[in-house]
């Protein structure tokens, strides 16, 4: 599995499949990303039948049929929406685009799996609330950098536990490699990307409501800035935002676009969890200076000091537990208010950012 772009970057866990083979179908659909390897990854190993693939692009759906050959090419959009035995859609299309796309699928029946981020704009929230209330549909979103690395699922575990009492404070740090010359146009467009608080600040968003155990939060300050990408006057390469939780639980994030050559991967993705008994630190992508494995998680608490490494131990449950989910109308993998909340709150961090000029 290659670290180096981010775009490209694709997990790949063991098989532990939660259902029979073909009794949960779902269609790759809108390839624009290449999250949506990733996503189709995690659905397989816990059991889903890939059924279809679309795309408007057919040097895509060459590409993906190769990797996946077990996926039916399909003429149009609709020849998916319209099959009754697919039961989700995954899809990866331009982040303007993904609410509508979205909304879409659930009026013909289909549960909803999008790359992050969900939606580019508030009211696209609320269309998106609106549908899954009236279809009854999951609008479920692949907030890939706590559900794709065993580190951070790890880590929820501990803290279940009470490895480190109750959290106070989550910070994140989400650097990412720009690879400018291997982006799409709508990279560099900040009507159809959102905003880089919207694009990849809603991982650190999401992760804080988890590990913090809360529901809600509010945006206490929030920034962004180009402060080197001057030839993308639309590009924001660098974010970062505060929050406090209903509960008191204290968060800051910075996501940026400067992640040096030198680095073996795409990005140095850590967060650091601060509890009333202990802390820990996650290394999710490489321990730098050190090695290069990924999913290093270092715990200190009243025990004693510890390094685990984590990678091949706990796996990737989201995926069982979102196709569990859909057929049983449960809300294990993760809540449709989590969901929505999460959106939400980067959308109003972005929307009330400071330009830094």
């Amino acid at each position: 599995m290659q670290k180096s772009d981010g775009m490209h970057y694709a997990p790949r866990g063991k098989s532990r499949p939660v259902v029979s083979p073909g009794e949960f179908r779902f269609a790759a659909v809108a390839l624009d990303h290449g999250h949506i390897y990733g996503m189709s990854n995690g659905l397989i190993e816990a059991g889903a039948t890939l059924k279809w693939v679309y795309d408007p692009d057919p040097e895509r759906v060459r590409k993906f049929v190769a990797a996946y050959p077990q996926a039916k090419a399909a003429r149009s959009k609709q020849e998916v929406l319209d099959d009754p035995e697919v039961q989700l859609i995954a899809a990866a299309a331009a982040p303007n685009l993904r609410c509508g796309l979205g909304c879409e699928a659930m009026r013909h029946g289909k549960h909803y799996f999008t790359d992050k981020t969900p939606m580019t704009t508030l009211d696209q929230l609320d269309q998106a609330k609106k549908t899954a209330a009236a279809t009854g549909k999951k609008y479920a979103v692949y907030y890939s950098e706590r559900l794709h690395s065993e580190c951070s699922v790890y880590a929820g575990n501990l803290i279940a536990d009470g490895a480190v009492g109750r959290v106070i404070q989550v910070i994140g740090l989400g650097p990412h490699r720009l690879n400018a010359a291997s982006r799409p146009d709508w990279f560099f467009r900040l009507e159809q990307y959102g905003g880089i608080l919207c694009d990849i600040g809603c991982h650190q968003i999401e992760q804080f409501l988890f590990y913090a155990g809360a529901k809600d939060a509010a945006v206490t300050s929030s920034r962004v800035a180009n402060y080197n990408n001057k030839a993308f006057p639309e590009l924001e390469d660098f974010g970062e935002a505060s929050l406090t939780a209903d509960n008191g639980a204290a968060n800051y994030f910075r996501v940026d676009w400067f992640t040096p050559d030198g680095l073996s991967a795409w990005g140095d993705g850590r967060a650091f969890i601060l509890g009333t008994d202990g802390y820990m630190e996650l290394r999710k992508y490489l321990d730098i200076g050190r090695e290069n494995e990924s999913d290093q998680l270092y715990l200190v608490n009243h025990k004693g000091e510890r390094r685990i490494r984590t990678r091949g131990t706990v796996g990737f449950p989201y995926f069982g537990q979102l196709i569990l989910d859909c057929l049983h109308g449960t809300e294990n993998a993760m809540t449709q208010e989590h969901v929505f909340k999460a959106a939400e709150l980067c959308l109003i961090a972005q929307r009330d950012a400071v330009k830094v000029e």
